[in-house]
This record gives structure tokens, C-alpha cells and sequence, in this order.
């Protein structure tokens, strides 16, 4: 019986091992685009490298790309939340600075360029990107915009949506055109820009539903 609870202490707990499995095909995944470029990378390479099976990579994941922008996103997740402070310019900086890091992490920013390449080319790639990476970041920055509006930071009437692509719009363009630098000096003028178009003029409160009124 004491041999038999030690072996039941000790038996594989499948959860964990899937784990690892799942970790060890993202990491992979990301080391071979590295190396190869999207277009040389394959399922194959990427089970061999991992040390699984096609089988288990497909149980998991539709497509290659689908692979790679989970990885992508797992890399650049915390670049993704959004403070809640009373101060959505200082909650915009924080989280466009966190972005232009990761856009210059030399472990991440290739890979991005290549994946966005790739997308011209690739229209199931570029929904897969759109879906997996673009829309709950989007989402996330249009929420935090949508609440500082009906706090009286911003004005009512600029659509969030656009208002987010506006913001990025510019990282985006040197990210994949290099030559000027992407630095927080451009998150700045880039706020600086967009707060002297979209936000309120001094002495000037709204609420919800209400016009502009000077204090």
C-alpha cells in the first residue's frame, strides 16, 4: 500500500504536461521565425522543434499563423492593459510607451514586421491578425477613450475608434519604415497632437449628453 501511494504522489498530472507542450511549440514557433522568416517557417519545423507531434499542434491550433500570433500575443500581453487613473493622457503615455518597447525588443519587432508583411499577401493571415492581435487591444484603448469622454477629458463627439488609430497610426510607421526614431519622444508629440485636436480646451467641461461649457 506504501508503494502504491508514493507511485499515486508521483503519477503525471496531464494538465502540466500539456502545459509544457503548449509553452515549448510558442517558444518554437518564435525561434524559428527568427530564423527563417514566416515563409520559412512550417508546422513540421515547429513540432520537430518542440518536440511534439503535428497531431498535437493541430488539436490546438487551425494554422500556422494561428500558432505564431498566439505567441506573439503571449509575448507582447502586458503591452496590452490599460490603466484607470483619473489622468487618461498619463494612462495613454504608460501603455503607448509600453508598445514602442516591445516594437524595439529585437526579439519581437522582426517577427511583427515579417507577420504584417506576410498579411499583404496572405488574407487568412491577416484575419488571423486582426482577431488574435489588432481588435482586443483596439478594443481595450476605444474603452479607456469612451470612459475619459464621459468623464470630460476628451470630446464627446471624436469617435474612439478612430481616435486609436490616430494614436498608433504613427509607432505603426516607423515600426515597419525605419529611419526615424521610435522613442517616447514621439508617444509625447503624438499626445501632444492628438489633446490639442481631441481634447478640451482649458476652462472647458462636458457631461454626458450635454455641450461643451466653459467653467
Amino acid at each position: 500500500m506504501r508503494y502504491f501511494a508514493v507511485m499515486t504522489d508521483r503519477a503525471p498530472d496531464p494538465a502540466r504536461r500539456s502545459e509544457r507542450a503548449r509553452r515549448a511549440i510558442l517558444e518554437a514557433a518564435l525561434a524559428l521565425c527568427r530564423e527563417r522568416g514566416y515563409d520559412g517557417t512550417t508546422i513540421e519545423a515547429i513540432a520537430a522543434a518542440a518536440g511534439v507531434g503535428k497531431q498535437t499542434i493541430y488539436r490546438w491550433w487551425p494554422s500556422k499563423g494561428a500558432v505564431i500570433m498566439d505567441a506573439l500575443n503571449e509575448a507582447g500581453v502586458t503591452s496590452a492593459a490599460f490603466g484607470d487613473t483619473d489622468d487618461v493622457r498619463a494612462d495613454l503615455r504608460k501603455q503607448m510607451t509600453s508598445v514602442v518597447r516591445l516594437m524595439n525588443d529585437s526579439q519581437f519587432a522582426p517577427i511583427y514586421r515579417g507577420i504584417i508583411a506576410a498579411t499583404q499577401s496572405d488574407p487568412e493571415l491577416a484575419q488571423v491578425l486582426r482577431e488574435r492581435l489588432i481588435a482586443p487591444r483596439v478594443a481595450a484603448c476605444a474603452a479607456r477613450l469612451r470612459r475619459a469622454q464621459q468623464e470630460g477629458q476628451l470630446r464627446p463627439e471624436v469617435n474612439a475608434e478612430t481616435l486609436v488609430e490616430v494614436l498608433y497610426g504613427p509607432l505603426y510607421y516607423r515600426l515597419l519604415l525605419p529611419g526615424r526614431r521610435l522613442d517616447r519622444a514621439l508617444v509625447d508629440t503624438v499626445l501632444d497632437v492628438v489633446f490639442a485636436g481631441a481634447g478640451l480646451a482649458p476652462g472647458v467641461t462636458v457631461t454626458a449628453g450635454a455641450p461643451a461649457a466653459r467653467r
